[in-house]
């Protein structure tokens, strides 16, 4: 069988593709994959797409379920060298310590981009795996319309009632991202599309390190979206940023035109906003523009709450229905206060359990050394030996299990001492809390006898417990019931409906289950919630 490289297509031993035209006599350059490279002996790669200073897009062909997929490969512009026929990369010794960093930082990413694949607005990601030195991930491949393109048939702006659904799934996918500690930080139009039947998809994921200046990647903005903090050495990105770039976006969509570029703005910060639209726009809609995109930080919108409460005024239940439903998510996991004060006393019980085994073990070898068991003994062929085993009093491994992994992540980020690496097997475990660290190699306490050389040291991060049980939610609003499901570690959908006894946005049950039922981590829920006393079809007519 043979693929077309530049649409998967199967054109035999035509050159010239009849289908897309791609002139498949041709070579991929230099350093990027050749064509037919196959990976993991499952993926085909074929054309480039796109590069920037992080990843390297190709499209690619599954052998196994006969379907075009995005491949990504991670390719730090400056930090290797491959040339032309080879696969493998080749990093210096003195990049191979920041370039393992962030090959690590490029997996955890992905991993944690792959939780979300279940809302709307995700590309789904199907695979991650290490090969050749480098990284991968394995995109579905969707037939698209670019968000451009999608504008330029509405004329090229969208009304707010049109723009409105679009857009609140992805303020909800970038809110779940940010709850995981991650976060998008390049929201425009260049990184848009919407479906066939009308639904927004985003694409564009990199790490941080991508999306700000003075780190070691060759960093890739987008102007008029990028936020002011972008443009400075190294400046710590967080939920303000992701905010300044929605809200850029959201006004390119309703005005047909992007603000300033931020460094321009931060000399003079105001909109260009025609009357006209002005006028047809709603004006909690205009003040959220302008809120959202203030380029002093301490006068930006701070959190997505405060965003999807000034885009809105006074939405019905039906239309709070309609776009959680589009996320298929109420609830998203998250590390919450009362986890964490839960946390704090397991954490003290967890630590001094390992450092009383520490003790113990170091008696033990302490006792075999100085020969307490007439281990001395043994025939040693005639040669009588005498050896003493002096403490080691260098350094030694430090204990991260019982840690939260983000707070030992950022402690280690610049460290001299250690290399983090992450197995990102999921470990559900019944005693150590999720997001923190159940286990590590090497082990706490072990000696440290490189001089000179950081420690490569692998942590596993648990999952917490498998099973969960579901809460008593009947009868609380309905943002209770979201975070105390969140809590629980599941998923939420809710199906609404009248009824005459509970008020509007009030929990009734769980659909098919009831509290106190156990439920594996990560799956969805369905609860029944009230849209209040059902109108008669007088005040249907009235209305």
């Amino acid at each position: 069988m043979s693929l077309c490289m530049g649409c998967m297509q199967v054109i035999g031993d035509e050159k010239i593709c009849p289908y897309c035209g791609f002139n498949n006599s041709e070579t991929q350059p230099e350093p990027f994959l050749g064509f037919n490279t196959v990976l993991k002996n499952r993926y085909i790669v074929g054309r480039g797409i796109d590069t920037n200073g992080e990843s390297t897009r190709y499209l690619g062909y599954d052998k196994e379920n006969k379907t075009t997929v995005i491949i990504k490969e991670f390719l730090p512009i400056g930090m290797f060298s491959r040339g032309k026929g080879e696969r493998e990369l080749s990093v210096s010794y003195n990049d191979e310590t920041v370039y393992k960093n962030l090959k690590a930082k490029f997996i955890s990413y992905y991993q944690i981009v792959r939780e979300l694949n279940e809302m709307s607005v995700m590309i789904n990601i199907l695979d991650i795996f290490q090969e050749n030195n480098t990284a991968y991930v394995i995109e579905e491949n969707l037939d698209l319309i670019h968000f451009d393109e999608y504008l330029k048939r509405s004329n090229g702006q969208l009304e707010w009632e049109v723009a409105r659904p679009l857009f609140m799934p992805l303020i909800s996918a970038l809110e779940s991202l940010h709850k995981r500690g991650m976060g998008h930080y390049a929201v425009s139009p260049s990184n848009l599309y919407v479906t066939h039947d009308g639904k927004l998809k985003l694409t564009g994921f990199c790490t941080e390190m991508e999306r700000k200046r003075g780190t070691p990647l060759k960093s890739q903005l987008y102007s008029g979206c990028a936020a002011p903090e972008q443009y400075e050495n190294n400046f710590t990105l967080d939920v303000l940023t992701e905010i300044y770039g929605i809200t850029a976006t959201l006004f390119y969509t309703l005005t047909g035109h992007v603000p300033a570029n931020a460094k321009d703005r931060l000399k003079d910060s105001s909109l260009l906003m025609s009357t006209n639209t002005v006028k047809r726009l709603p004006p909690h809609v205009v003040t959220a523009l302008a809120n959202g995109l203030q380029v002093e930080r301490k006068d930006r919108i701070s959190d997505f709450d405060e965003f999807r409460s000034q885009l809105s005024v006074a939405p019905t239940a039906q239309a709070i229905q309609e776009e959680i439903s589009k996320t298929a998510s109420l609830a998203e996991l998250s590390a919450k206060e009362e986890e964490k004060k839960i946390s704090k006393s397991k954490k003290t019980t967890l630590i001094a359990a390992f450092v009383s085994m520490i003790i113990f073990v170091a008696i033990g070898i302490l006792l075999v050394a100085t020969d307490c068991f007439g281990l001395a003994d043994i025939d040693k062929g005639g040669i009588e030996e005498t050896t003493t085993s002096a403490p080691w009093k260098g350094e030694t491994v430090d204990n991260f299990v019982g840690k939260k992994f983000s707070s030992v992540e950022k402690d280690l980020e610049n460290s001299d001492k250690y290399i983090l690496n992450v197995n990102y097997e999921e470990t559900f475990n019944d005693k150590v809390e999720e997001g923190y660290i159940c286990e590590q190699t090497p082990a706490p306490g072990t000696p440290i006898t490189s001089k000179g050389e950081p420690v490569n040291i692998s942590v596993t991060i648990s999952k917490g417990k498998k099973m969960r049980t579901l809460p008593d939610i009947a009868g609380k609003d309905i943002k209770t019931a979201a975070s105390l499901l969140s809590d629980a570690g599941v998923l939420v959908m809710q199906e609404a409906e009248y009824n005459s006894k509970l008020p509007d946005k009030t929990v009734i049950e769980y659909k098919d289950l009831k509290a106190g039922d156990q439920i594996e981590y990560g799956k969805t829920v369905t609860i029944r919630v009230s849209m209040g006393v059902e109108p008669t079809s007088e005040e249907s007519s009235m209305d």
